[in-house]
């Protein structure tokens, strides 16, 4: 279980945070100059260097994404001019992309983040360039709810797997159809028939709630309040739902700690979404208290899990029922071991969900729960702590990567794994190089009275 340390505040972390802006850009600038892009999108490191990894194009919009979060953070134009050039000349399939579900990764981090600078004045408005931001989010939000299927009682946006699987993880993705929807768009199908972006999101999130998360509530012998499920599986012919299943996690019946920490962040975003969002708009879907009191369960739920289920500092393996664990003694009372003979630990899992944990206790501290919030406030403290210091920010200059000790698929051992050692450890993810930087990003605005960081901040 996390140590939840009360006595930090949020100026602890300065020092940390000045010292971390400056080893991201010195990260960015060598992956610039030594990563070849012709070999595909930089996905995880081996050795220190990135490579790639075909299996779906989902990590793009966190390279020039963390150059856009950095520029944020520092000013640093050069490393946003890159950026922009790199956006405008790469990132165009992301848009219409048919094939994958992560719209909101690869699209809202590069296009949603420039036009969110212009809008809070961090980079001059220039009307044509902020007409093809908009536009960029506009289809990728419609090619997203594009995927639908639909079940009894809604649909979700099914994943690259088929038309039967809903991802965990998409629930955060989920932000481009929202940020499209926002922007006046619909989606047109057969006979031009007006597809509503609100409603499927709605759907989306509602599936989700209802078939990521466990409650405790006796669904299966395995259902404890608050673990999630990578992956659900639905019988196409008659919408019903048929099992939890896992494609990166160990079982579905175990908690892959990834899918748990998207699960965390996609929901309190959308909590603070819908809290900032007009009444009326949800009349139609069973009104916005009926969905902020759904969603708040999902978050509370994860959240909780989260902190009863990882070590001491924050820091999670990579799977809370991976096998391996058994042979490790009391692994919950003391800190996350990198390099233990058994199991990784998983530091982008911790990146992602320390900013659901510091999201959720400012929406219940503006809401009154004081109690609630300062327990899921410290505890993301907490954990970015943690995160913000080695074994975990790389500081050799010769390391690509930012985060280490973060894993892809274990499953399919696609992780590497140094001689010598049974588990993989000291690489690093773009996700999780991405994620860091947000979850710095969102402090430190914070520290500095700067406007809170939202996604649809973007949206005017």
């Amino acid at each position: 279980m996390i140590q939840i340390n009360f006595d930090i505040k949020k100026d602890d972390l300065s020092d940390k945070l000045n010292r971390f802006w400056q080893l991201s850009g010195q990260k960015i600038k060598l992956i610039e100059k030594f990563y070849d892009e012709s070999n595909g999108s930089p996905v995880f490191t081996v050795k220190g260097k990135y490579s790639t990894r075909c299996w779906t194009e989902w990590t793009q919009g966190f390279q020039y994404g963390s150059a856009i979060l950095h520029y944020d953070a520092t000013g640093d134009n050069r490393i946003l001019e890159n950026a922009k050039k790199k956006t405008l000349d790469k990132m165009a399939p992301h848009i219409s992309h048919t094939g994958v579900h992560d719209h909101g990764f690869n699209n809202v981090s590069t296009y949603g983040n420039l036009l969110r600078l212009m809008h809070e004045g961090k980079i001059p408005i220039n009307e044509w360039e902020k007409s093809y931001y908009e536009l960029a989010l506009k289809i990728s939000g419609a090619v997203q709810a594009s995927r639908w299927t639909s079940i009894k009682d809604g649909g979700y946006i099914h994943s690259f797997n088929g038309a039967h699987s809903l991802f965990v993880d998409t629930i955060r993705s989920c932000r481009a159809l929202i940020l499209s929807h926002m922007l006046g768009h619909v989606l047109h199908g057969e006979g031009d028939i007006r597809i509503s972006l609100l409603e499927r999101a709605i759907q989306h999130i509602k599936a989700t709630a209802t078939f990521s998360i466990f409650y405790g509530e006796g669904r299966d012998l395995y259902d404890v309040n608050g673990r999630t499920a990578h992956e659900s599986i639905f019988n196409l012919k008659d919408g019903n739902f048929r099992c939890p299943n896992s494609q990166q996690g160990y079982s579905g019946f175990t908690t892959w700690t990834r899918g748990l920490a998207w699960a965390m962040c996609g929901f309190t975003e959308l909590l603070e979404w819908m809290g900032n969002s007009n009444s009326e708009e949800f009349l139609d879907f069973g009104g916005k208290e009926t969905l902020s009191v759904l969603m708040l369960k999902a978050a509370r739920a994860t959240c909780d899990y989260y902190i009863e289920n990882t070590p001491l500092d924050g820091v999670p393996y990579w799977d809370t029922g991976a096998p391996g664990l058994n042979n490790m003694g009391d692994y919950l009372g003391k800190n996350a071991d990198p390099y233990n003979s058994f199991e990784p630990v998983d530091s982008s899992a911790a990146a992602i969900a320390s900013q659901g944990l510091l999201r959720l206790g400012n929406y219940l501290e503006k809401r009154g729960d004081a109690e609630g919030g300062n327990r899921y406030w410290q505890a993301g403290l907490s954990v970015i702590y943690t995160l913000l210091d080695e074994p975990y920010i790389s500081k050799d200059e010769n390391h690509q990567g930012l985060l280490l000790h973060s894993v892809y698929h274990r499953p399919n051992g696609w992780d590497f794994v140094p001689a010598g050692s049974k588990i993989p450890f000291g690489e690093s993810s773009m996700w999780g190089d991405y994620h860091i930087r947000e979850v710095s990003l969102y402090l430190q605005r914070i520290i500095n009275n700067d406007n809170y960081y939202t996604f649809f901040n973007c949206i005017k």
